[in-house]
């Protein structure tokens, strides 16, 4: 018999002209929008931490964690062995070390923690770079940043939960909160008969003893959706008999027993796999209330708006990685004579989704920037109301087509779920379906327009100098100035927020952003609609210039 040894590679298997994976590579340092934007809009301290997180992350083995986490997705476990109600999710051990990535690096605290101007900036450059890596986690992330707000309505509440949330110690295990050193919040408002229309809620809430803020209730009702089931808390709406009201309920009780908190079922999602979103049910269910009885969705409503940022600014991370991935493969495949990246076709489409992506990318570091100022400036804090739903939803319907162009650049590679690509197309359209549908948050923005005229005089503030500078952009905000003129803005809600977004990612390019970029993007997006598909920029644009700002390590 012949000698063992290793097999002889076959002359038709040699692989030629196919891009290796990708290096370690530094998020961070290699993304310059991205850095000028958290330096220009008061977050230079903050450089320093974005850049460990960008380091840390940016390692094969971590983008490893996050394709592991959603090839093996969350398990719920009603029972334990013994036929005991436990309702606790089982998930991959590489979900929980991104989770601890997220929470050592701050993602979810470093607002709280450093609460200075620049602090939500930083907060947005953070959410940014970790969703590159994997979003799953984002959603546990947000949760925990957002409800601080809200609970510091109620003193006594935030005293003991505050300190949890803006911990850097992530403890996943399933034990009272009292005896984690950090925690982490989830939320549930939506129900099956309502959905974003809250107020058509049916979960019932009664008083154990005393009633009003900060005392015990028992809540009955059924919660469509929750997500991040294994949160620590959760803030929930429900009916007292002075209407909906703003509730925290536990995963225990005070005296360290399990709360009624039960889990029906998780979702079988089509993206965001990692991360478990279930159905639950109360059942005489332990809760305290959270601000002013009858008043929940004003209690809850700076919840809700704090998410809306990490909604808007998480899908440009995601088109970021998706053009990544593409210009990696474009330096390496050859065809028809030359690399991809060198063909001219192929450089306009990756030149065009880096002003998309720069575009975004400004608008969301500039909204960040006003829930900084919005802290003691009231017109700061309603311009922030407006332009992050304004934000919200225009990045979001962007999102879904630069990804699916991004993955196009590899062609049959991108399609294949070894790649990343099909895991960032599947999670592009979660952001625009959190926290308000395309529609719901173009009739929050009309409402803003109607109750606060003072939104959009700091708007327009913030767009005429750009448009003295720029033709293009002055004929833009006449045409915004007519369609508000028309009233009756209702049915074309859409069409005003489309050009309110692309009014303002044209001034900030304008004035703040690279040249070339700025443009570009006023040309071809201000000049006449949003390009439907990527690779029409004009032939004299400085396509170069603009993959330069794209490019990572080889």
């Amino acid at each position: 018999m012949p000698e063992s040894g290793p097999i002889a590679a076959l002359p038709t298997h040699d692989v030629l002209n196919v891009p290796g994976p990708m290096p370690d590579y530094d998020l961070f340092a290699h993304d310059p929008a991205l850095r000028e934007g958290v330096e220009r809009e008061g977050g230079a301290w903050a450089l320093a931490p974005c850049a460990a997180l960008g380091r840390d992350i940016g390692r094969a083995e971590v983008f490893a964690l996050g394709a592991a986490a959603n090839r093996v997705t969350p398990l719920l476990h009603n029972f334990d062995r013994f036929g005991r109600r436990i309702d606790e999710v089982e998930f991959h051990p590489a979900y929980h070390e991104l989770m601890s990535i997220a929470v050592r690096h701050r993602v979810q605290s470093i607002a709280w923690h450093e609460p200075r101007a620049g602090a939500h900036v930083a907060h947005a450059a953070l959410v940014y770079l970790m969703t590159q890596v994997e979003a799953g986690v984002l959603c546990p992330m947000a949760m925990s940043y957002a409800a601080v707000p809200t609970l510091r309505v109620q003193p006594e509440l935030a005293a003991f939960w505050v300190p949890k949330l803006v911990s850097d110690r992530y403890d996943g295990r399933c034990i009272p909160a009292r005896d984690k050193a950090g925690a982490t919040f989830g939320m549930a408002m939506t129900e099956k008969q309502g959905g974003s229309d809250v107020r058509a809620n049916t979960t019932r809430a009664r008083p154990v003893g005393t009633a009003g803020p900060g005392e015990a209730y028992l809540l009955t009702g059924h919660k469509w959706f929750c997500s991040a089931p294994m949160s620590d808390g959760f803030l929930t709406l429900a009916n007292t008999e002075r209407g909906l009201t703003c509730f925290l309920v536990p995963r225990f009780r005070d005296d360290g027993s399990r709360n009624n908190f039960f889990i029906q079922r998780l979702k079988d999602k089509l993206g965001n796999r990692s991360n478990a979103s279930s159905e639950i049910e109360y059942h005489d269910t332990w809760a305290r209330m959270v601000g002013e009885e009858g008043r929940g969705v004003a209690t809850i409503i700076e919840m809700v708006h704090h998410t809306r940022i990490d909604a808007a600014i998480a899908p440009v991370g995601i088109m970021r990685q998706a053009l990544t991935q593409a210009v990696h493969h474009c330096r390496q495949r050859r065809a028809f004579g030359k690399l991809l990246v060198d063909q001219p076709l192929m450089r306009n489409v990756l030149a065009d989704l880096q002003v998309e992506i720069e575009a975004a990318t400004m608008l969301g570091l500039r909204v960040a920037r006003a829930f900084d100022e919005g802290a003691s400036d009231p017109s700061a804090r309603a311009f922030a109301r407006l332009a992050t739903a304004i934000a919200k939803y225009w990045i979001n319907k962007r999102a879904p087509g630069a990804v699916v162009e991004a993955l196009e650049c590899l062609g049959g590679t991108g399609y294949i779920e070894d790649s990343m690509m099909p895991r960032l197309y599947r999670e592009a359209p979660l952001s625009s379906i959190w926290e308000g549908s395309g529609n719901v948050i173009c009739l929050d923005v009309l409402r803003t327009l109607q109750r606060e005229p003072a939104a959009l005089q700091q708007l327009m503030d913030e767009l005429r100098p750009a448009a003295a500078a720029r033709r293009e952009l002055a004929d833009h905000l006449r045409n915004i100035e007519s369609l508000l003129r028309e009233g009756e803005l209702e049915a074309r809600a859409r069409t005003l927020v489309q050009m309110l977004a692309v009014a303002l990612e044209g001034a900030l390019l304008v004035q703040h952003g690279h040249a070339g970029v700025a443009d570009a993007f006023c040309r071809t997006r201000l000049q006449r609609e949003p390009p439907a598909v990527y690779g029409t920029l004009p032939g004299d644009v400085d396509t170069a210039a603009l993959l330069a700002r794209a490019m990572v390590a080889a």
